[in-house]
């Protein structure tokens, strides 16, 4: 096989991969999109092949980054350069996992079998770029099918994991399948018997969670919940408006759509533009504002996203978080904040604590600590925040309904998630301002995260977006009164609530964490035989 086809096939897997992603793409052809790719690993790595020169690290290299360009191009409308750097970085690391799994297949089964090792391999990537500084785990593969719920209603008891060993098993499936063709006069049996278990394995899973779906029924108590769209241009009119007038926007909306049974409103991340002091709290004009607001609502609690601020306890001066006064030889924090209001007159607060990397964080390891204040401005506070080390939720005593304040990005982390819902949430809140990235898929990917973590939990979901998307998300993934983009709007909805933990809330990305033991257990297996087979070939 030439070069030429090695890159052409690497391509193949690039676009594959591309047209199959959310929103627009043609999810089925993720079960194939990894069968190109595989064709070339098994040919570098297969014995016989006399080029040496071929690098596997290099055509994967070259996938993953026309994939990850191909899809996630929008992050240039809020990051500019800083986009360039996430798209290497992440298919650097993809590259690196795919070139991990072909090393030990070669050295543990001389390439003539385990490629159940990416399974392992690709997990334990996708679980550490959940959990680290440089986290951005928009494409994990269990993420394609957002736009086909009724097929992953399973994912209650598997998370998005569950649909990352999908996919894999699938190319797998796939692969072994095309080779079987390749050679059908000779082993028409092995052909037969590969398509098969593809179709097998992709009929199954669509058919019970099918049945999963047909037969879930919502039990929980109605919630009446108001959506503000307050639709602030974050590129002009967030930094030229008047705090007041973009408060009385929201109050304006909200109170055009409430009734007498309405329990919360929601209005998006950022939408108070003072800057709230957190020792000072009771002088800030903007929740004065607030206040005034809801005490004519006694039963309402009003959820809406600021920034805020608060003096760094003295000893903690050394925090990763903690900034210098300009003036003063004292520190403070920033935080990203949800507060939730009612009249009680006791503000409730919740810190965002998955940050944006390079946004709002940059990672704590000491060669990085000179740039933790020069992350990107996307309005509201940058730099590196104070996070919370809480699961707090919102709770309306009158309604006895409890709600996970997911700040923007939170949304995405299925495990972080649950760890609300653990702590007594029985319905989800999502607030976020997804105007930086314009009209282009990544607000519309952004939003559809959400069906993910509403099958997860099986709690309904209200999402306030700045620009758009805000909507209503059921238990069973289906959305209600999805609003435009980049327009006003104001939308309620009765949605039920839910007690029950599922089996993902209670033990979470278990399959990632049994796969990384699994990849460790493969990859020191790997390193014992090479130095087996190097040391027999020293004595002999």
């Amino acid at each position: 096989m030439k070069k030429i086809h090695l890159i052409g096939l690497s391509l193949l897997s690039s676009v594959l991969l591309s047209l199959s992603w959310p929103s627009n793409g043609f999810a089925p052809l993720i079960f194939i999109a990894f069968v190109p790719l595989f064709f070339v690993q098994d040919y570098i790595g297969n014995p016989e092949t006399k080029n040496r020169k071929l690098s596997v690290f290099r055509l994967a290299y070259l996938s993953f980054l026309v994939w990850n360009i191909l899809t996630t191009w929008w992050i240039w409308n809020s990051t500019g350069i800083g986009a360039i750097a996430a798209i290497m970085l992440n298919s650097l690391f993809m590259a690196t996992t795919f070139w991990l799994f072909h090393l030990t297949r070669k050295k543990l089964y001389g390439n003539q079998g385990g490629m159940f090792l990416l399974l392992f391999y690709w997990l334990s990537w996708e679980y550490l770029h959940l959990n680290w500084d440089l986290n951005w785990p928009w494409l994990n593969l269990g993420h394609v099918f957002v736009t086909q719920h009724t097929w992953i209603q399973w994912y209650e008891y598997t998370g998005v994991p569950g649909g990352t060993i999908w996919v894999l098993l699938m190319n797998i499936l796939a692969f072994n399948a095309t080779k079987s063709a390749l050679k059908f006069q000779s082993n028409k049996r092995q052909f037969y018997i590969s398509v098969s278990a593809f179709l097998a394995l992709w009929i199954l899973p669509v058919v019970i969670s099918m049945q999963m779906y047909s037969s879930y029924i919502e039990t929980g108590k109605e919630t009446e919940i108001v959506v503000v769209q307050p639709n602030v241009d974050p590129y002009n009119e967030q930094f030229e408006l008047d705090p007041a007038s973009v408060i009385e926007r929201n109050l304006g909306l909200a109170a055009s759509a409430m009734s007498p049974n309405t329990d919360f409103i929601l209005s998006p991340e950022s939408a108070i533009q003072e800057q709230i002091w957190e020792e000072r709290m009771q002088s800030s004009k903007a929740l004065k504002q607030m206040q005034e607001f809801v005490n004519q609502y006694p039963h309402v609690s009003y959820v809406i996203g600021a920034s805020t601020f608060g003096i760094v306890p003295r000893g903690h001066e050394k925090d990763h978080a903690a900034r210098k006064f300009l003036s003063a030889d004292s520190y403070y924090y920033a935080y990203n904040t949800a507060f939730c209001i009612d009249s009680t007159n006791n503000y409730k607060l919740y810190h965002k604590s998955k940050l944006t990397p390079g946004v709002e964080m940059m990672p704590s390891w000491f060669f990085l600590r000179p740039l933790k204040n020069y992350a990107i401005n996307l309005g509201g506070t940058f730099g590196t925040l104070k996070i919370d080390n809480e699961y707090r939720i919102f709770t309306n005593t009158h309604a006895g309904v409890s709600g996970a304040p997911l700040i923007c990005y939170e949304s995405v982390y299925g495990e972080f998630v649950t760890g609300f819902v653990r702590n007594g949430a029985n319905i989800i809140f999502i607030i976020t301002n997804d105007g930086w990235w314009g009209n282009t898929p990544g607000h519309k990917q952004h939003f559809d995260f959400s069906v993910l973590r509403a099958i997860e939990t099986r709690r309904s979901i209200a999402r306030s977006a700045n620009t758009g998307i805000s909507a209503f998300v059921d238990q069973r993934g289906d959305v209600y009164q999805k609003t435009p983009y980049w327009e006003k709007a104001v939308i309620r909805q009765k949605l039920r609530t839910n007690d029950r933990l599922t089996f993902y809330v209670k033990h979470g990305d278990y399959l990632s964490r049994a796969a990384v033991i699994l990849t460790i257990i493969a990859f020191i297996a790997a390193v014992v035989r090479t130095f087996i087979k190097r040391r027999k070939t020293t004595v002999s």
